[in-house]
C-alpha cells in the first residue's frame, strides 16, 4: 500500500473518531492551547504593519508544524482538528429557540457560531447566518483537515488548523488587525482554496438531484463574494437547498452589503435542519471517497505484486 492509501485510511478514521468521541472542554483542547500561545505571541510582537503580521503567522505555522511532527498520527491529528459534529451541534443550539420563536435566546447563542452582530437580525436573518456558517465552516473544519491530512499527513492537518485559528483571531478588517492580520487571512485563503471547491463537489454528490443547479450557481455567483472560498461553499449550499443567502450584514460598526447567492426564498428556521443534514451527508461522502481511495490503492498494490516479470534476459 502506498503512503497516499495509508493516509486516506487514516484521515477517514480520524473523521469517524471525531464523530464518535465527545468534544473535550476548551481548557483541555489542543486548539485552545494554540490560541493561548498565539495570544502571547501577539502580545510580544504586535505592531500595526504587515511585516509584524507575517512574523506572527510564521510563528503560528511553525508551532502547528512542530505539533504535527510530535503527534505523527494522521488519524489523531484529524480527530483533534476536525469538528463537523460540533459544528452541527452548535447550529442546533440556535435552531431550537428559533423554531419556538424565542429570538432573544437565538440572538444570544448566535455569536458562538458567527461573528456578525445579531442584535437586529430577524428569524430569517439568524437562519441565514447559521446556514452560511455551516457551509463555510464545513470547509474549515471538515474538508480542509481531510485534504491536508491526505496530502501532507499530521503536520499538514495541524498547520492548517493553526492558520485557520490565526485567521479567526486576527484576520479581521478593523483598526487593530487590518495590517497585522493580513498575512494570516491570506494564508487561510490559500489553505482553503482547494478544499472549498472539493466541498462544492461533495455537495453535488450529497444532493445529486441538485448537482446541475449547484454547479451553475457556483459558476455564476461564487466569485461575487468577497471571500474566494466562502462564496463557493455558501453558494453550493444555497443552490442545494433552493434558498438565497448573502445580503446585508453587520460586523460591529462595519456594515457590508454582501451579494445574493443562489435562487429561492430567504432561509427560515426549518432550513437549518436541511443544512445540517446536507453538511452531514457531505461529510459521509468524504469518508466514503477516502475509503474508496484506500481500497483502490490497496487493490492496485496487490495487482502490481502479482504481475509477473515477462522480460527476457539476454
Amino acid at each position: 500500500m502506498s503512503r497516499l492509501g495509508r493516509r486516506a485510511l487514516g484521515v477517514a478514521g480520524g473523521l469517524l473518531l471525531q464523530k464518535a468521541l465527545p468534544e473535550p472542554p476548551d481548557r483541555w483542547h489542543p486548539v485552545g492551547w494554540f490560541g493561548i500561545a498565539m495570544q502571547k505571541v501577539e502580545a510580544i510582537g504586535y505592531a500595526d504593519d504587515r511585516s509584524a503580521g507575517v512574523r506572527h503567522a510564521l510563528a503560528g505555522v511553525a508551532i502547528g508544524g512542530l505539533a504535527g511532527g510530535a503527534i505523527r498520527s494522521t488519524t489523531l491529528a484529524v480527530a483533534i482538528c476536525a469538528a463537523g459534529r460540533e459544528l452541527r451541534r452548535a447550529a442546533s443550539l440556535i435552531e431550537t429557540p428559533l423554531l419556538t420563536g424565542d429570538l432573544a435566546v437565538a440572538r444570544v447563542a448566535l455569536p458562538s457560531l458567527v461573528g456578525r452582530d445579531p442584535s437586529h437580525l430577524d428569524a430569517s436573518g439568524i437562519a441565514a447566518a447559521v446556514v452560511e456558517s455551516l457551509a463555510e465552516n464545513s470547509v474549515d473544519a471538515v474538508v480542509a483537515p481531510a485534504f491536508w491530512g491526505l496530502i501532507v499527513g499530521a503536520p499538514g492537518v495541524m498547520v492548517h488548523r493553526a492558520i485557520n485559528t490565526m485567521d479567526a483571531m486576527v484576520g479581521h478588517r478593523n483598526d487593530r488587525y487590518e495590517n497585522f492580520g493580513w498575512a494570516a487571512a491570506r494564508l487561510d485563503d490559500g489553505a482553503n482554496w482547494v478544499p472549498a471547491r472539493l466541498f462544492a463537489l461533495l455537495v453535488m454528490t450529497a444532493a445529486p438531484a441538485r448537482a446541475r443547479a449547484v454547479r451553475a450557481s457556483v459558476r455564476r455567483d461564487a466569485h461575487l463574494h468577497p471571500s474566494p472560498n466562502s462564496g463557493v461553499a455558501e453558494t453550493a449550499v444555497a443552490a442545494a437547498l433552493c434558498r438565497e443567502l448573502g445580503g446585508p450584514l453587520q460586523y460591529g460598526e462595519r456594515h457590508e452589503d454582501r451579494p445574493r447567492l443562489g435562487d429561492g426564498p430567504r432561509p427560515e428556521a426549518v432550513d437549518i435542519a436541511g443544512a445540517r443534514d446536507l453538511t452531514s451527508r457531505t461529510e459521509w461522502a468524504l469518508i466514503g471517497t477516502l475509503v474508496l481511495l484506500w481500497w483502490a490503492d490497496h487493490r492496485l498494490g496487490r495487482v502490481l505484486i502479482r504481475v509477473p516479470d515477462t522480460r527476457r534476459s539476454t
